[in-house]
């Protein structure tokens, strides 16, 4: 008997189509829209790695940043706050955001997935299961809310800190999702662009995030006692994989396996290192030297200032909008807060808000109809309107973020209280809360 040896590659390669094809095939022989197993296996991979931002991701992330009696702390925050906001979703936060309704909000139509099915597709991504789009939407939703605690780190109660998430994904996220991205949304009749998040997810996140640092106050011995990151190389695999996750939550935006989704992942890897770049030149020249941290800093806002344009601009675009967002975001983290005082411990506001600000801006600005059609074109192709829509809807989102975060606040703070006692904040939030730390 003869054996015939297949190389590994293939191996896989062929396992993979097995196990795809027959999928594809039972949905159209049951009389369903027909599947992509090509589309519908990026979809699973890029769902997995865009969870993987989120936890350990940006609890990592934000973990090495605070001070070490404070790291448990934050990493509850992330993996708590992840389990209400998907139990949310699955219950309300779908249909609101994805079934038809209002131009503000949508309907009730799929309150705990109602009518989703192995074989239902939503109309917004023909070619991949229901179930799919679910998850991969379950992602966006859940790291939104938790990028804002990155402000209040240090001093917000855990209850607070909760309350304050599920509030905010009722009221922030969900409306402003279905405005951006819902099947009747009034800024996506608008015209704006918004591939994969700038002003969903950034622009208000950013936003808040000022609000409720401001609401906390200043944490305590600010200016005496040393609010230095305790673990730098705890920020840096955080921050690596926010980068790695990053290309799935850009590329995934694609909902399919396609060439858009690959100039996605080119143009995010090329605005971070370009951002990188400027961050780290302009802080050596400010401050005499480069830094990790830094770095690193510069990468997110590369990543924050793409992510609306990413499926929408060439190469050439997404470098020059890296170049700029890495100094607009540095110059935020500096002036503006020891201008004005406020203690906003992570530089959510500076990197996120602004980032995402510019990056919305700029999408106005670079955005070109040779890559997103006719319909996607920006101010260096000739259409200056586009501006114009961007701004009204940076405006928007903005004052709806604004008010909606204060009432947030207003309501968490009778409810339960915003910030921990002094006792417990000199303390320790891990030792006091959560009856843990970690040990030298």
């Amino acid at each position: 008997m003869t054996i015939v040896r297949v190389p590994s590659r293939l191996s896989w390669l062929c396992a993979l189509f097995l196990c795809l094809a027959p999928f594809s095939a039972a949905s159209a022989a049951e009389g369903g829209p027909p599947l992509s197993g090509g589309d519908t296996a990026w979809i699973l991979v890029s769902s997995v790695f865009t969870s993987l931002m989120l936890l350990p991701g940006l609890a990592l992330f934000y973990g090495g940043m605070v001070r070490k009696k404070n790291v448990l702390a934050i990493a509850v925050q992330c993996a708590a706050g992840c389990a209400l906001v998907s139990l949310i979703w699955v219950i309300c936060g779908y249909s609101l955001v994805f079934s038809p309704g209002t131009p503000i909000l949508g309907g009730f139509g799929q309150l705990f997935l109602a009518g989703v099915s192995l074989n239902s597709v939503s109309p917004g991504a023909p070619t991949i299961p229901e179930y799919l789009y679910v998850m991969f939407e379950l992602t966006f939703a859940t790291i939104t809310p938790l990028i804002v605690l990155g402000a209040t780190a240090d001093r917000m109660k855990f209850t607070a800190a909760m309350l304050f998430v599920v509030l905010w994904v009722l009221l922030i996220y969900c409306p402003i999702a279905h405005m951006v991205w819902g099947p009747d949304g009034l800024l996506a009749q608008s015209g704006e662009l918004d591939f994969a998040g700038g002003t969903v997810v950034h622009v208000t996140s950013g936003t808040s995030a000022l609000l409720a640092c401001l609401a906390l106050g200043k944490r305590m011995g600010l200016g005496s006692e040393n609010m230095a990151p305790h673990n730098i190389l705890l920020t840096m695999i955080g921050g690596s994989l926010l980068w790695m996750g990053w290309f799935c939550f850009n590329g995934g935006s694609a909902l399919s396996a396609g060439p858009t989704a690959a100039l996605a992942i080119l143009n995010s890897q090329v605005a971070a290192s370009a951002a990188l770049v400027s961050w780290t030149l302009a802080e050596w020249k400010l401050h005499g030297k480069p830094s990790l941290l830094g770095a690193l800093s510069g990468a997110i806002s590369g990543l924050v200032v793409i992510t609306p344009a990413c499926g929408f601009v060439t190469v050439s675009g997404a470098l020059a909008m890296g170049l700029i967002g890495g100094v607009v975001c540095l110059w935020a983290v500096n002036w503006p807060k020891h201008r004005f005082k406020y203690d906003d411990a992570l530089d959510v506001w500076a990197i996120h808000g602004i980032g995402g600000i510019a990056g919305a801006f700029l999408t106005g600005v670079f955005a070109t109809r040779a890559i997103g059609g006719p319909d996607h074109s920006g101010l260096l192709d000739g259409n200056w309107h586009q501006l114009l829509v961007q701004s009204k809807a940076i405006g928007l989102i903005a004052l709806w973020t604004i008010v909606a975060t204060a009432l947030i606040l207003v309501i968490v703070k009778r409810v339960c209280g915003l910030r921990v006692s002094p006792d417990v904040e000199l303390e320790g939030l891990d030792i006091a809360l959560h009856g843990e730390m970690l040990h030298d």
